[in-house]
């Protein structure tokens, strides 16, 4: 028997991570499962045409980015949606798919829960599946969510 202690549940702050949020927490309510709610932070890396002259940005930008995405997952889960037995959150930097992975092995999580934009086509191939990447490595089994209302309004 499977037993799911911790739930990840990444967010990007979308309608489509929302919908995956909502079911996670529901469910973690269902099986008394701990949810941890999390957003991965992208370290800006700029580029010119000289990588000696590349400006760098200060210590200060980070900690405000960082401080407001923390603040932002403080509101991000509605009551409403279920009672998980414990709701943390947490900030990381990285890239999204590397950045979830590791949170969840560094948790224990026993699922990952993530939405899935739907995407096909060229914007696939241009943008990549986060969720397929952390498909593939992820130390535990990923549900994935799709949202069809927002698939229909996306697809025209």
């Amino acid at each position: 028997m499977i037993d799911v202690k911790r739930i990840v549940a990444p967010t990007d702050f979308s309608a489509h991570a929302e919908h995956a949020l909502r079911y996670a927490c529901a469910l973690a309510e269902r099986l008394g499962a701990e949810l941890h709610v999390l957003h991965v932070l992208s370290e800006i890396v700029p580029t010119g045409p000289d990588p000696l002259l590349m400006p760098v940005m200060p210590p200060q930008f980070y900690q405000e980015d960082e401080a407001r995405v923390a603040k932002s997952l403080e509101t991000v889960v509605d009551p409403s949606w279920g009672k998980p037995r414990s709701l943390s959150t947490a900030v990381r930097w990285g890239t999204p798919a590397q950045g979830i992975v590791d949170y969840a092995a560094e948790q224990n999580a026993d699922l990952i829960v993530i939405s899935t934009h739907g995407r096909t086509g060229l914007s696939h191939v241009l943008l990549g599946s986060v969720a397929e990447r952390i498909v593939r490595v992820a130390p535990c089994p990923v549900l994935t969510i799709r949202n069809p209302d927002l698939a229909k309004s996306s697809d025209s």
